[in-house]
């Protein structure tokens, strides 16, 4: 998902893809220590994945209260 994708998202969609995303990441993890993964990067990939869907929610908290 670009940043683009993330802009075009309203706030309800951002949130549930937050909770889609983070449950994506605890079955990779918990696949990851049951059988190897064939590409361990996406579990970092996961990770920045989440982290610019939060940067984009609070980006928006923050322009809605100035």
């Amino acid at each position: 998902m670009t940043n683009a994708e993330i802009l075009e998202l309203s706030d309800k969609e951002l949130t549930g893809r937050i909770k889609e995303e983070r449950l994506a990441l605890t079955k990779t993890k918990l696949g990851h220590a049951v059988s190897p993964l064939d590409n361990p990067k996406q579990i970092k990939e996961n990770r920045r994945l989440i982290a610019r869907l939060l940067t984009e929610k609070r980006r928006r908290g923050l322009v809605n209260v100035q």
